[in-house]
């Protein structure tokens, strides 16, 4: 199990003598890094960080640390410090990378947003304090750069009206953290990013443009508008999550953690903490020595995960720190099954913990077995589909709707496709008093048979189809079900199936199902689908009927 994190810059240190020896802390991004246990916030110096990086970061980049470096204290207590995966090169990976066209840009900062690997960065200067900063950067290399900037009316033509002076907007790409999964290229509706080959003179100006991009500081606040959570990472404080993470190329898990960071980091910086259920998420965040968060975080069981988390936040509120959010991240797997009753336990506590789960709908950390929140016909293992049954069988669980029948709770579901309903999800929980939870729908590539650039379509889609429905549910609304709960955000939300504005015919949950290749053998050679997807779609139907109706719908 691995743990990490910086903590509070106000965190005390205390006696080097450690008297836990649990997996639960943090560290602190000073020089030298001091562990802190998550609990007490006793601090131990440890761990120096030049000491991590030139030993045992080089061990690994070179090919021996396996098998040479000395079994030392840090790793005997699973410790890997903050922000270490921003060191991690997956430039090798790819055979094509980005190219931003700034003539074509927008400011839209979808791909940005929907990047799951922190590959992509924005950035917006007014442009008296862009041409001083242009100073510095070699005179060989000027023109180049600032041809990468663009004006448009979001940052420019608006900053002229409002302050005298237009914002310059930037995108780069970090060639070492891209994976080439084109998530970007598919989401940008400008045609501002295309997918080029990596040459060496390619490569030569991403690298030179990442590294000017950092030098010439953050973005100007002035300039990003409060209204517009879009604009969310634009933001110095909400980089929390910082990419180098081992996850699968064009990973929908990890677009859906570097939204909830940036949310959450934009209100409270670094000051919160999460406790996550063993899954792929906690599979390619620690994947030692590397490790993407800024923040505290521990890993414990796949089925504690939410009882962790309540020993956490008694203790916090015992130091007195009541207003430091906690999130509890986990799967499907570890949220829908094996941790339900941690989860329901933890919700009817009534505690200021918030849930965030990573709907796969299958467990993709052990090779894609189904989950109570399996759809009906997928073919996954111990669910495969055969001569006798096609794929699962059973209906799938509903989360949302279960955690809405406990006291006093906020539940949204939501996906990182629809990025300001996200956003509303996540903040909503953050200020909400008490217990929340947030399920995302998030694409497995690999186990869905979805293409590596295709994670933000396929969300999109699962909404259309009503295989996995928006909702808000805030206790702060009224006294009824009616008045707590808010369908927006879904096409159609009155009616049976979204109506497509072109053809005019119903988008069902065959359509989704027809997308990806958990489903492929429920169609015949003429495209029909089995009883058993008709059965599904029954159910998708059924489902968000009865969401209708609590919403007053219907």
């Amino acid at each position: 199990m691995m743990a990490t994190l910086p903590t509070a810059p106000s965190m005390n240190e205390a006696s080097d003598k450690d008297p836990f020896n649990n997996n639960c802390y943090g560290t602190t991004i000073d020089r030298p890094y001091r562990l802190v246990h998550l609990k007490t916030a006793k601090s131990l110096p440890l761990l120096d960080v030049i000491d991590f990086n030139d030993r045992i970061i080089r061990g690994y980049e070179e090919g021996y640390g396996e098998k040479e470096l000395p079994a030392d204290l840090s790793v005997a207590r699973s410790l890997i410090p903050a922000g270490t995966a921003s060191l991690r090169d997956f430039s090798y990976i790819a055979p094509e990378i980005p190219e931003y066209k700034p003539e074509n840009c927008t400011g839209c900062m979808d791909c940005v947003t929907e990047c799951p690997d922190t590959a992509i960065l924005g950035k917006v200067l007014g442009e008296d304090e862009w041409e001083a900063k242009l100073q510095a950067i070699p005179e060989a290399d000027r023109a180049m750069y600032r041809a990468q900037w663009a004006k448009t009316k979001k940052y420019y033509d608006s900053g002229v009206k409002k302050h005298g002076v237009g914002g310059l907007f930037q995108i780069i790409i970090d060639p070492s953290k891209c994976k080439g999964c084109a998530e970007c290229v598919t989401v940008c509706d400008d045609d501002a990013l295309k997918m080029v080959p990596k040459t060496d003179e390619v490569m030569l100006q991403a690298r030179k443009s990442h590294r000017y991009f950092k030098n010439m500081g953050p973005s100007n606040d002035k300039f990003i508008s409060g209204n517009l959570l879009i604009d969310i990472m634009l933001k110095e404080q909400a980089h929390i999550y910082t990419g180098g993470a081992g996850s699968c190329a064009g990973c929908g898990e990890g677009t859906a953690l570097r939204m909830l960071c940036a949310a959450t980091g934009s209100k409270y910086a670094d000051q919160w903490g999460i406790v996550a259920a063993t899954g792929c998420n906690t599979v390619y965040t620690s994947t030692y020595p590397y490790n993407p968060y800024m923040v505290p975080w521990t890993n414990s069981l796949f089925e504690n995960a939410p009882t962790y988390a309540i020993g956490v936040r008694m203790r916090w509120d015992q130091m007195g720190w009541k207003d430091k959010p906690l999130w509890v991240v986990g799967g499907d797997g570890a949220m829908y099954d094996i941790g339900f009753q941690a989860l329901s336990r933890m919700l009817a506590s009534g505690m200021n913990i918030k849930v965030f789960v990573l709907d796969t709908q299958v467990y993709s950390n052990t090779g894609g077995q189904a989950s109570t929140a399996s759809f009906t016909g997928q073919n996954t293992k111990m669910s495969v589909h055969g001569n006798v049954f096609g794929g699962k069988q059973e209906r799938r669980k509903e989360i949302a709707q279960i955690a809405m029948m406990h006291p006093r709770t906020y539940v949204a579901q939501t996906t990182a496709a629809h990025v300001n309903h996200f956003y509303k999800s996540v903040l909503g929980a953050l200020e909400f008093d008490g217990p929340a939870i947030v399920c995302c729908y998030t694409t497995c590539q690999p186990e869905h048979g979805v293409a590596d650039n295709m994670a933000g379509e396929q969300a999109r889609l699962a909404v259309d189809t009503r295989a996995f429905p928006l909702l808000i549910y805030d206790p702060r609304k009224g006294d009824t079900i009616k008045s707590r709960l808010s369908l927006d955000g879904n096409p159609n939300k009155t009616g049976d199936w979204y109506i497509h504005p072109k053809t005019g015919q119903e988008i069902t949950f065959i359509d989704f199902a027809r997308s990806e290749g958990r489903f492929v053998k429920h169609f015949d050679k003429d495209g029909n689908p089995s009883p058993t997807l008709l059965a599904a779609k029954q159910d998708r139907l059924e489902n968000w009927r009865l969401l209708q109706e609590l919403a007053g719908l219907r």
